[in-house]
């Protein structure tokens, strides 16, 4: 019920059969009919996936997920084209509203308003979230870009050979202005001159009211000091994250899942104890929410609050939870408190998490996060060194190079053991602290030769 597509990464992508076939409309939309564009639909089966895709055919495909760690790429068929209020999907004839679009008057509103909009056969339209309130020229400008796009990406797929990018998501500079230029955002500042003039000639295509909104930063003061973006940016890499009350919450990365631990620390709070933990938990939840937009986590989520005995309570931080996620952006499921206290969640995980993206296994520990203790590397090299001198009876000179940390170990405490060697092999051992050495490094080498020897 799969097939793996060569899309021009490192890592082949990988199309799950429900992917292969452009499917119906997510759970986050409200399906509108429109007139005399249905086309009946054929059930298809993983069986037919042979004969609709032969091994080595081209397809077309879009990236939902980036290659992330030793993952590939997750990819669809049912390609999705976002603008800044709507969402063309060329091989979907549905069109629908966001769920997240609660008015019924509005939702009335949109309804009529994509009835009217001039959609080619065959293909279907979302509204966004954001297209609350907006007037209708907006969406028939918005839609007629949309198609241009797609024109493009046709005309690429005609002349260009597989595999190869035909179009790509826009630069950080249109999404900021596509995404974030809402009505809620007072300015956007940037101190770059060129990128100023990009969002600004962007923000023309959409509302020449709002060009004003976009301001060149021009000041001595580095622009992440001045608002206090260079600080935020550093505590998002803290294990450790203190919450107003005096507890905090504890934050592992694994490949498994995300495990957060919430203490209350210095709150040690009135004579109410169940009080104390509930504001705990309350704040605890608050900076989970925002913790997990800053740091891009996404996957399986493990929250262990501190236990609660009240049902109520629970209830409390677990609303608390879902109406801090309403804010965020990337897909997120959220159940109640378990038994155990613990809270499961899944967060969408299209890019990689911010720690991923800036950080790189430690050449030392390759991601453990601890080394050997100098104890344990001198129990190696003992054992080691029975195995070569067993191995090369003719050798009786033997030069050791190791960390100053286990030489250390050597002299002030396994002497007499290396003492013993020597006299039952009858041979000499000589050892060097190389400071190039990490703790975990040692070599035996032939004094005479000079060839390193391996057991």
């Amino acid at each position: 019920k799969a097939m793996f597509v060569d899309s021009g990464f490192e890592k082949t992508a990988f199309l799950h059969f429900w992917d292969a076939i452009p499917a119906a409309l997510d759970s986050g939309v409200e399906e509108v009919e429109r007139k005399g564009e249905k086309r009946e639909r054929k059930k298809i089966t993983s069986a037919d996936i042979p004969k609709i895709y032969p091994v080595g055919s081209e397809v077309l495909v879009q990236v939902t997920k980036g290659p992330i760690s030793n993952k590939g790429p997750r990819i669809t068929t049912n390609i999705s084209l976002a603008g800044r209020y709507l969402v063309l999907m060329p091989f979907s004839d549905q069109c629908g509203i966001s769920r997240k679009i609660e008015d019924p008057k509005e939702r009335e509103r949109l309804r009529k308003i994509l009835k009217k909009l001039e959609i080619p056969e065959g293909m279907g339209v979302i509204v966004r979230t954001v297209g609350e309130g907006q007037r209708e020229r907006y969406f028939i400008r918005d839609l007629s870009l949309l198609l241009e796009q797609w024109r493009k990406i046709e005309e690429a797929v005609k002349t260009r050979p597989a595999p190869c990018c035909v179009f790509e998501e826009p630069n950080l500079i249109e999404r900021t202005v596509r995404d974030f230029l809402t009505d809620e955002i007072d300015a956007i500042i940037c101190d770059d001159e060129e990128a100023v003039k990009q969002m600004i000639e962007a923000v023309g295509q959409i509302s020449r009211r709002s060009k004003s909104r976009v301001i060149y930063y021009n000041e001595p003061t580095p622009i992440f000091e001045k608002f206090g973006i260079q600080k935020q940016i550093d505590d998002a890499f803290h294990r450790q994250v203190w919450l107003p009350c005096g507890g905090y919450i504890v934050i592992d990365e694994t490949e498994a899942l995300i495990a957060i631990d919430v203490n209350t620390g210095r709150n040690k709070g009135a004579k109410d104890i169940e009080k104390t933990i509930l504001q705990t938990n309350l704040e605890a939840a608050d900076e989970i929410c925002r913790q997990l937009r800053l740091r891009n986590i996404g996957g399986l989520i493990i929250g262990d609050f501190i236990d609660m005995k009240s049902r109520k309570d629970q209830m409390l931080v677990y609303n608390r939870m879902k109406e801090r996620l309403k804010r965020d952006k990337a897909k997120t499921h959220v159940l109640p408190i378990s038994p155990l206290g613990l809270m499961e969640m899944t967060r969408q995980r299209a890019h990689e998490s911010l720690s991923g993206s800036i950080y790189e296994n430690c050449p030392y520990c390759h991601g453990r996060g601890t080394v050997k203790s100098p104890t344990t590397m001198s129990v190696e090299l003992q054992r080691e060194l029975h195995q070569v001198i067993k191995k090369n009876p003719n050798l009786h000179d033997f030069k050791i190079s190791v960390s100053p940390q286990l030489l250390s170990r050597l002299r002030e405490k396994d002497e007499e053991l290396l003492i013993e060697i020597e006299r039952r092999y009858a041979c000499r051992l000589t050892f060097k602290s190389d400071p190039t050495f990490h703790h975990e490094q040692f070599s035996i080498v032939d004094a005479v030769s000079g060839s390193e020897l391996k057991p």
